[in-house]
């Protein structure tokens, strides 16, 4: 990013924070105002396109993040660097959204606790590949508690000798967890790599 670029951006971060500033002071219009929900007033004036929020599991910290067409992301990785891969790739109007969120953490409380095997609500796959949607799309087919491997995505894609690359887009996988890429072993049925670590996908 140019020098002029950053300070394109800092320009329109600054602007977006004093048009939160004054849709919050217009919210209090009394005594008895409850104070104002930004996110949901960022969200009707056109200023956030992005929701996310961190959730506590059994597996770690997770990074959720949720556009207009669904779960963007489900990620290990650390809060800002999922924050800053989702203003680059989907649009810089990132912000915190707890409320945004709660339907797909009470998912996951219910899936950690024993109490779902899957899980509901769209998901947006904008931030992988054509041939990673491909593979992604499948997993739907491998139900809780069932296994496959990269091999056998790869010959259900009609490209059997590709299971390397089936792999590096499971690895590329933006919405670990819920779309199930922690179900897919080695041909020998060893378990690989895992964003989360090898061994968290005998939990899930």
């Amino acid at each position: 990013m140019t020098d002029h670029d950053q300070q394109l951006a800092d320009a329109e971060e600054l602007a977006m924070t004093a048009r939160l500033r004054n849709l919050a002071a217009a919210a209090l219009t009394g005594p008895l105002a409850e104070p104002p929900d930004l996110a949901r007033l960022a969200a009707e004036s056109g200023l956030l396109d992005v929701a996310i929020d961190t959730v506590d599991t059994p597996v770690g910290q997770l990074v959720l993040g949720a556009t207009e067409a669904g779960l963007v992301t489900c990620s290990y990785d650390d809060r800002d660097a999922v924050a800053a891969r989702l203003a680059t790739a989907v649009s810089p109007r990132v912000l915190r959204a707890p409320a945004r969120l709660d339907p797909i953490r009470r998912q996951l409380d219910e899936y950690f606790a024993g109490r779902r095997t899957g899980f509901t609500g769209p998901v947006d796959l904008r931030l992988t590949t054509d041939f990673g949607r491909q593979v992604l799309g499948l997993l739907g087919t491998v139900g809780y508690g069932q296994t496959t491997t990269y091999g056998a995505l790869a010959t259900a894609l009609g490209r059997p000798t590709a299971a390397r690359a089936v792999g590096h887009a499971l690895g590329a996988n933006p919405v670990c967890v819920i779309v199930p890429c922690h179900r897919v072993v080695g041909a020998d049925g060893r378990l690989t790599g895992y964003a989360g670590g090898v061994a968290d996908k005998p939990t899930l």
